[in-house]
């Protein structure tokens, strides 16, 4: 198996968890928080398109698809354009709401498909090119493309965990 075979392995799972967990819920579930710090699997949804598409953007030294596929505007969200949900606190997380359930995977499939494109052509050299000096060690390309992936794991598995909460009520 080559290494893009790979990320596109583990990307696809990152794709499949975003499907399910919005599959069939209405506007109150996605927005519904499981207490006032909680997040809500809109923004979590929200938050896992905006890292990633930021992130792989960045490698491929492309423009996002939030801009380029005016997902910015269509959502309307009140948050700083490049805002991709890191550092919020619960009054960030609450802005992230009015977005429908297929808005969400639409943009999420824009951003899923960028990234295939891009990781279609990588090697296992590729994966040593630094794309962060801002860090001790400096960020390499495969640092990178697996932080993604675990912070998308991450936050799809608790987007699916609040969507159990609210399923058991």
């Amino acid at each position: 198996m080559e290494v893009n075979e790979v990320l596109a392995d583990a990307f696809g799972r990152v794709q499949g968890e975003v499907a399910g967990v919005l599959d069939g819920l209405s506007q109150e579930d996605l927005e519904a928080r499981p207490g006032p710090e909680a997040n809500s699997i809109a923004w979590l949804v929200w938050h896992i398109a905006r890292v990633q598409d930021d992130h792989v953007s960045e490698a491929a030294g492309r423009e996002q698809a939030w801009t380029a596929g005016g997902w910015e505007e269509r959502f309307g969200l009140d948050l700083p354009p490049g805002d991709t949900g890191y550092g919020h606190g619960p009054k960030d997380v609450g802005k992230v709401a009015g977005v429908s359930g297929p808005d969400l995977l639409a943009y999420y499939e824009a951003v899923h498909a960028n990234t295939l494109e891009y990781i279609g052509g990588l090697t296992a050299a590729d994966l040593d090119r630094v794309v962060d000096t801002n860090w001790t060690p400096h960020v390499t390309l495969g640092v990178r493309l697996v932080s993604v992936i675990d912070d998308n794991q991450q936050h799809g598995g608790q987007a699916a965990y609040v969507r159990g909460l609210l399923e058991s009520r």
